[in-house]
C-alpha cells in the first residue's frame, strides 16, 4: 500500500529536476545549430579538467524521449531545462534567421512534458551565447548590440512556446556570466587579466566597470538584457499567456568565522557582493529588487560600479516576478581577503577549533550545511519579500566518477545532503513562514560540468558516458519518496486520489527498484 502520511507542503508546490542545454544536449552541429561560445572554448587545452568538450554530453538532443520517460517515472511535477540560443537563432542576431528545426525540437520536448503532466520551467539563457555574436561585436561586452539581439531571441521563444510555457527564467546566474567568464576567465569566453589564462581581458573592468570595451560591463549588459526581456513579456505576452518571468541568481550563505566585529562585517560584505550585486535590481532585490546597490559595493568599486540611466532604472527595478535562487553551500568568512569577486573576504570551511563545517563534496567549494540553507531562505524572504523558487541545489559526491557504477549509485553523501535541505525547506515554509514555491535539485543527470568536464557528477541519475545509459541513484529514490510523502494531496473521491497518488508518488507503481527504471531507459 502507498503511504497515507499527512501532506506537509501545499499541493501546488512545484518540484522537479534541473538541467542546462549545453550540459546535456550534445549534437552541437546538427539540424542547423551553430556554435556557442562553449563549443570551441571547451576544446582548448586546459579549459576543462579532463580535456573533454560538450559535443556529445549526455546525448539528450537524441535521447530526449527517454529522458522525458524517466522524468515521468520519477513522478516529477516540473522539469527545468534551458533553450540553446544557437539552436533557435544560429547566428544569434536580431536580423539573422530563426531555425525552424531548433524551434521544433523544443516544441516537441515541451509537448511531451505536458503530455506526462510535467510543467516546463524554461531558462532562456544558460551561458551558451552564439559564437557569431562574440565574433561580430564582442558579445556581452557590447551594450548597444547585445541587448537588442537578446530581446529578439526571447521574442522568438515567447512567440513559439509561450502558449505552453508559464514559467520563464531570463538568465542563469549573472555573477557567473560576468565573473567566471570575464573576471577569472575559467568559463567561456575566458577573458581575464591573467595572461597565462587569456591573451585578452581586464578582470578589474569587464565584469562590472562603466564604459569597458564598447559599452559598459558584462554584468550591466546582462541585467539590462534581462530587464528589457521582462518588459517585452509583460507588455506583449503576459496579458494573454498568463505566465511568470524572473531571473535566477547564485549566492551561498555566509557566516562569520568567529564573533569578532571584523569577521561579522566580512560575512555581510560577502553576501553584498555575491547576492546584492545583481539582486539590486528586483522590488526589493538591491538593483533588481531594491533599485540600488549595497553600500559596500559602492565603497569597494567606487567609479567602477556600473550605473543605469533614469529610464533604464525604471525598466530594471522590479523586473522579476519572484526570486530565483541557486544555492549549494555555506562559507565561513574572515576579513582580509584579496579577491574582490568575493568581497575582499576569505572563505573557509574550517572552524577555529579545526573541525569542518560539513561533509566535503568532490569540488573544493562545496560542503554540506543545511542550517545555512535555512538561514539564507529566511534572509532572502525578509529582505526582498518575493516568492522564492529554488532553481538549483545539489551535491557532488567525492570521487564518484572513479567508482564502479554499482557503488556510485549508493550516493549516500548526496542523500544526506538532500535529507538536510528538504527538512529545512519544509521547516522554512511551515515554521518560518517563508514563501517558497518550488525546489529543483541539480541535476537530473550527470552531465558536462563546465570547467570540470565530466569528472564532477551532480546528477541524481548516473550516466554511463560510454553507453549513455541512465541509472537512478539512491538520491533520486530518496527525493521521489520524500516529495511523495510531503506534498498535500487533493481530498477528492477515491479514484481521483489514486490517480494523484500515482502521479506524485511513483514509488507506488515503480517499487523504486533501480532495475525497473533502467530497463526502460536504454540508449
Amino acid at each position: 500500500m502507498c503511504s497515507t502520511l499527512v501532506a506537509k507542503l501545499p499541493m501546488d508546490f512545484i518540484w522537479g529536476f534541473a538541467t542546462a542545454s549545453f550540459q546535456i544536449e550534445g549534437s552541437t552541429n546538427v539540424d542547423g545549430r551553430e556554435k556557442s561560445i562553449w563549443d570551441d572554448f571547451s576544446k582548448q587545452p586546459g579549459k576543462t579538467l579532463d580535456g573533454r568538450d560538450g559535443d556529445v554530453a549526455t546525448d539528450s538532443y537524441r535521447l530526449w524521449r527517454e529522458d522525458v520517460a524517466l522524468l515521468a517515472q520519477y513522478g516529477v511535477k516540473s522539469y527545468r531545462f534551458s533553450i540553446s540560443w544557437p539552436r533557435i537563432i544560429p547566428l544569434g542576431g536580431r536580423n539573422d534567421p530563426a531555425n525552424p528545426r531548433g524551434i521544433q525540437f523544443y516544441s516537441n520536448l515541451i509537448d511531451a512534458l505536458l503530455e506526462h503532466g510535467i510543467i516546463p520551467f524554461v531558462t532562456l539563457y544558460h551561458w551558451d551565447l552564439p559564437q557569431a555574436l562574440l565574433d561580430r561585436y564582442g558579445g556581452w561586452l557590447n551594450k548597444d548590440e547585445i541587448v537588442q539581439d537578446y530581446v529578439r531571441y526571447v521574442r522568438v521563444c515567447f512567440e513559439a512556446f509561450g502558449d505552453k510555457v508559464k514559467h520563464w527564467l531570463t538568465m542563469n546566474e549573472p555573477w557567473c556570466i560576468s565573473v567566471l567568464g570575464y573576471g577569472r576567465g575559467v568559463f567561456a569566453p575566458g577573458r581575464s587579466s591573467d595572461r597565462k589564462r587569456s591573451p585578452q581581458g581586464d578582470s578589474s573592468a569587464e565584469p562590472w566597470m562603466r564604459d569597458s570595451f564598447q559599452g559598459f560591463s558584462v554584468g550591466h549588459n546582462v541585467i539590462l538584457s534581462h530587464a528589457y526581456a521582462v518588459e517585452l513579456y509583460r507588455k506583449e505576452f503576459k496579458p494573454t499567456q498568463k505566465g511568470q518571468i524572473g531571473i535566477t541568481l547564485n549566492g551561498d550563505w555566509t557566516i562569520p568565522y568567529d564573533d569578532s566585529p571584523q569577521n561579522v562585517e566580512a560575512a555581510q560584505h560577502a553576501l553584498d557582493v555575491a547576492i546584492g550585486m545583481f539582486s539590486s535590481y528586483l522590488p526589493k532585490l538591491d538593483p533588481i529588487y531594491l533599485g540600488h546597490y549595497p553600500e559596500y559595493m559602492k565603497q569597494m568599486l567606487l567609479d567602477r560600479l556600473p550605473d543605469f540611466t533614469p529610464k533604464e532604472w525604471l525598466v530594471v527595478k522590479g523586473s522579476s516576478d519572484f526570486y530565483g535562487m541557486n544555492t549549494y553551500t555555506t562559507n565561513l568568512c574572515r576579513a582580509g581577503g584579496g579577491d574582490e569577486f568575493q568581497g575582499l573576504v576569505e572563505y573557509t570551511f574550517t572552524r577555529p577549533d579545526g573541525t569542518q563545517l560539513g561533509t566535503q563534496a568532490h569540488c573544493s567549494w562545496l560542503q554540506d550545511y543545511p542550517r545555512g540553507f535555512r538561514d539564507l531562505l529566511n534572509y532572502l524572504w525578509k529582505r526582498y519579500k518575493l516568492p522564492i523558487y529554488i532553481t538549483e541545489n545539489g551535491f557532488a559526491v567525492k570521487d564518484e566518477n572513479s567508482k564502479p557504477i554499482a557503488e556510485a549509485l549508493q550516493d549516500y553523501d548526496r542523500v544526506n545532503y538532500f535529507k538536510g535541505t528538504t527538512a529545512v525547506l519544509k521547516a522554512a515554509v511551515l515554521e518560518d513562514g517563508v514563501d517558497i514555491r518550488a525546489y529543483f535539485p541539480w541535476s537530473f543527470l550527470d552531465n558536462f560540468e563546465w570547467a570540470d568536464g565530466y569528472i564532477t557528477r551532480f546528477g541524481v541519475t548516473y550516466v554511463d558516458y560510454e553507453t549513455q545509459r541512465r541509472y537512478p541513484k539512491e538520491s533520486a529514490k530518496f527525493l521521489v519518496e520524500w516529495f511523495g510523502d510531503n506534498l498535500e494531496k487533493p481530498s477528492n473521491d477515491t479514484a481521483s486520489a489514486m490517480v494523484q497518488e500515482a502521479t506524485i508518488n511513483p514509488g507506488c507503481r515503480l517499487g523504486l527498484e533501480v532495475p525497473s527504471v533502467v530497463q526502460g531507459v536504454e540508449a
